[in-house]
Parts: C-alpha cells; structure tokens; sequence
C-alpha cells in the first residue's frame, strides 16, 4: 500500500526537480507520484495494471487484446512559474530522461513561458457544382446568424461558453476535378479536442448551405490543420548553463543555433528535428489520451505553411542588454497547432489517461497544450544540445543497450551488466547480448 497522501505544507513547496528519481525502483518511483498528485489506490493500481480487455473492447472494433507501452516521467517542469510532472506514454529510449534533462536546464533561466490562442476548430463543408461562386459566398455570409444558430448542436460545450462563432468561405477555382467552394465553421469546442462536436455541426449547417449556395455539399468534416488553436512556448537559457567536458557554453549555444538554421533552411535536416519535438508532444498525447496522429497531421502541415518544409522552433543566441558583462543566452521558442481535450473521446474511456491527467494537474485544454508545447521544446533542446556537443549516440545508445539486452534475455542485474559491456565494446546488438549473457551463466 502506497502513502498517497499530501499535507497541505508539502504540497505548497512540492518541486519537480526529483534528485535521483531514474535510480529508484518502479515502486519507489510509483509512491512519489502517488504523493504527488494525492492519488487514491485504486488510481495507483490503474497505472500498474492499465486498460483491461473489456474496456478495450469498448472503445474500438474486433479487439482479441490490449498492446501495453512504458509510463514515465518527465521530471524538472517549470512552466509559467508552475511545477509540472508530465506524464509520457513512449517506447524509445532516451526521450523520458533527455526531456527530464533539458527541463532541468530551463530551470537556470526560469523555466519556460507558454500560452495559446482559443480553442477554435475548423469544420469544412465541400460544395460542388456551384454556378456563381462569388454569389454564393455573398448570400452564406448574409446567412450567417442562422448557420450558426443550426450549428449550436452541442450542448455540453455550450454550457462551457462555447460554440460556433463564425463562418468564413474559400473559392477553390482550379481543382483536378473542377471548381469548388468551400465553408469554413469556426467553432470554439472549450476543453474539448472538439472532432466529433464540428463534425456534427457541419452535417447540421449542410442541407442550408445547399439552398444558399444553389450546390451540392460533398465532404463535411473537421480539418486537422488547427491553425486557429495553436500553444506556443520559450525560453531563455544563460551560456553557462550547457558547458559540458570539452564543450564550452558559448560553444554549445552557438552550436545549438546552428543547428535550428540548418533545419529551418532544409526540409530534410527539418523532418528528423521535427520529429524530436514531437517526441515528446506525442508522448504526453498518449499518456493523456489524445489523438497523436492528429497532432502530427497538424504540426507538419503547418510547418510547410510558407510553401516549404521548415522546422517548427526557433533557437538563437541573445545578448543580455542589461548587463555590462554582455553575457550570452540561449533563446528557444515553438509554436503549432495544437488540439487537445481533457473531456471525451479517449482521454476519459481510458483508465490511465485519466490518472495521468490528474498527475499533471492541467485544469483546462489550453494549459494542456501549453504544457505539451514546453515538452516538445524541451525534448528538441535536448536532441540539438547533444547533436552540437558530444554526439546524440552517447546517451542514445546506453539507454538502448538496455532495450537490446532486454531483448536478449536478460533479467534484474543481468541488465546493466549486458547493457555496459555492449556499450564498452560499441558493439549494441542482440547476438553480442546473448553471448554476454552465455558467458556470465556459464561463470
């Protein structure tokens, strides 16, 4: 039985800087965050024991089983002056501890700074064989009062304060398949990630916009490109934060910018440090029960926005005005679409997604994307930091040593020892793991 009681003393000076928290046991590790976020034993249990076959068999089609993956966390969070454990649902080494460390390094300038636009979603209505499109336009955007009127279908948001709040058309005149106009509802879906509650208004407003339009509605549906719901996050780190053995701060940060201009300039360097960020965005959408493959929809599409490729963040090196010493800092900053919910779909279905949600602690959907914009920030600093210093393989590859000698069989001690000597002879695979193993069973 885990002590998940917090007093009122403690909580008030809780931090997430969890010295040595990776050396601990999974139990040990479980009690801090029981403590953390006063879960009850029931919640506790849920993170140990995940989503059960007949809950699974609820939420999708033809299930004969469930698919497990590692829950960790990301430790050091300082967002908006506020502690944050983050919750990270992931199967690649490196990315829990990699995230952990570059929080850890925003600590010396503060922490990071976030914020978001509302929560507006995009349904889109397809209207074909529209003879004047331009009149079309006119008389939908006259319409609009009653458009939205029909599009108020979801009353549980509204009791929230949201709902459809604008109507906008596009003229696609020059299509492969001919000439199309295009409505877009502007709907603000509150702490919802707001798929379903679109999609229904857009079916809603169909029918009108036929009448109005003289044409035929086709596709009505949300788009992913949620242009309008972005978060965004920065941070401003001093020089003297990242000297490391042979890599003087200066050195590092100069470096880390480097970096983020050759990504910017080339659509290739700009997908593999894109997906970086994502990395860690993608790994608190899961804990949390959130659509990743939305969020990575988009994210890139957004990232080519400008007619190319680029990378999503922007890392350069700033001199403080302030000072007479003219001391050097890091700024990083990310923005994109992001959205998510903490009501409906997955995020309350699944057991887990909710326990990670209170272990975070988000009180709305714009704080979750704040935070998940930080996470994506950090795990990037943390992937370009490496990159521009020692190497990424370093800590790369020692943590995934530990997956190959997993893979090959070892067990308890077993593992470090089988990890560490891949490591030392840079020979990381399975083969060479079962012969290490051989070798200490036959001593």
């Amino acid at each position: 039985m885990y002590n998940t009681r917090m007093s009122n003393d403690s909580a008030a000076s809780r931090t997430s800087r969890l010295s040595g928290f990776y050396q601990k046991s999974v139990a040990e590790r479980t009690a801090i965050i029981a403590r953390w976020a006063d879960l009850s034993p029931e919640e506790v249990a849920v993170l140990h024991e995940g989503l059960s076959v007949a809950q699974a068999d609820k939420m999708i089609e033809n299930v004969v089983g469930r698919y497990s993956l590692p829950l960790g966390i990301g430790t050091n969070f300082l967002i908006n002056d506020r502690e944050y454990l983050v919750p990270m649902v992931v199967e690649e080494p490196s990315v829990v501890a990699a995230v952990s460390y570059a929080a850890k390094l925003a600590r010396a300038g503060g922490g990071f700074v976030a914020g978001s636009t509302e929560p507006i979603m995009i349904a889109q209505i397809q209207l074909l064989g529209v003879a004047d499109p331009a009149q079309a336009a006119a008389a939908i955007l006259a319409a609009k009062p009653e458009l939205l009127a029909q599009a108020n279908t979801s009353p549980s948001i509204a009791q929230r304060g949201g709902g459809p709040i604008d109507i906008e058309t596009r003229h696609l005149p020059d299509t492969p398949t001919g000439p199309m106009l295009i409505v877009h509802l502007l709907f603000d879906v509150r702490d919802a990630m707001g798929a379903n509650a679109v999609n229904t208004a857009a079916e809603a407003i169909a029918p009108t916009l036929e009448r109005l339009s003289g044409g035929r509605a086709l596709l009505r549906i949300l788009s992913n490109l949620t242009d309008r719901r972005r978060a965004w996050a920065e941070v401003k780190i001093p020089a003297t934060a990242f000297g490391v053995l042979d890599f003087p701060g200066e050195q590092a940060i100069e470096g880390i910018a480097q970096a983020n201009a050759f990504a910017v300039a080339d659509p290739y360097r700009a997908a593999t440090h894109n997906k970086g960020i994502l990395n860690g965005i993608d790994a608190v959408a899961l804990a949390t029960g959130n659509d990743w493959r939305a969020i990575e929809a988009g994210a890139h599409a957004y990232a080519a926005r400008d007619g190319q490729y680029r990378a999503l963040t922007e890392w350069r090196v700033v001199t403080d005005s302030d000072s007479d010493t003219h001391h050097n800092f890091l700024y990083g900053r990310v923005e994109l679409p992001l959205a998510v919910g903490i009501v409906g779909g997955a995020t309350r279905a699944h057991p887990v997604a909710q326990t990670a949600l209170k272990v975070l602690g988000v009180a709305s959907a714009r704080e979750l994307s704040e935070v998940m914009a930080a996470v994506g920030l950090a795990q990037n600093l943390a992937a370009i930091r490496a990159l521009a210093t020692e190497g990424i393989q370093r800590g790369h590859m020692s943590l995934h040593a530990r997956q190959v000698a997993t893979a090959a069989g070892a067990a308890g001690a077993d593992v470090d020892w089988v990890a560490a000597q891949l490591v030392a002879e840079g020979q990381v695979r399975v083969e060479r793991a079962r012969e290490l193993l051989q070798q200490t069973r036959s001593m």
